[in-house]
């Protein structure tokens, strides 16, 4: 564990602020759920919290089969990273954040299809890539669960030559559909 070297009072409702820079460094945001565990030492221990997470072994097979249909690298995200992966080597994704531009897609709740044939420009799917242009198609759609959004399915391809359509569109919807309920039960 690492020492921030911020100390914060509880009020007298029992709160503790968060401070800004944490919170901004970590990805929480307002209304974000949060873990609370705590150790034999008296620590107290926050972990941001991810209903993904809770399912990562469905997911990991769900994104398998997913592959297995389509040919395409599938992954599932949580609202701050890449849980399962299927069809790349899982170091290429697994684990890792997801961008700026997918959380933005996420949270407007848009699904999308990004075809670099037809004149779109591919987007970074993790936060540490430059830009998309390692992808020739992407689709990519929020998973949805008691109405908040809670990650994607994302299903991407490097092949030069390859277009995604409605069929890919309506598999990424099937799953993340799939995934929001398997969540909401």
């Amino acid at each position: 564990m690492k020492a921030t070297g911020i100390v914060r009072r509880i009020d007298e409702l029992g709160r503790v602020v968060i401070p800004k820079e944490i919170r901004r460094t970590l990805r929480i945001r307002e209304g974000d759920p949060l873990e609370i565990f705590t150790d034999r030492d008296g620590e107290v221990i926050l972990k941001k919290y991810s209903p993904i997470r809770e399912l990562e072994d469905f997911a990991k097979e769900y994104a398998e089969s997913l592959y297995l249909s389509s040919g395409h690298i599938v992954c599932v995200t949580d609202k701050d990273a890449i849980v399962a992966v299927s069809g790349a080597p899982k170091k290429d994704f697994m684990d890792r954040a997801i961008s700026g531009e997918v959380d933005r897609i996420m949270n407007e709740r848009e699904k999308v299809i990004i075809n670099r044939s037809t004149g779109k420009k591919t987007i970074p799917v993790c936060a540490d890539e430059k830009d998309g242009s390692v992808y020739t198609s992407q689709v990519i759609v929020p998973i949805i669960s008691a109405g908040d959004v809670i990650g994607s399915v994302m299903i991407l391809s490097r092949e030069e030559g390859v277009t995604m359509g409605q069929t890919e569109l309506k598999l990424a919807e099937t799953a993340a559909g799939f995934v929001g309920r398997q969540l909401g039960q």
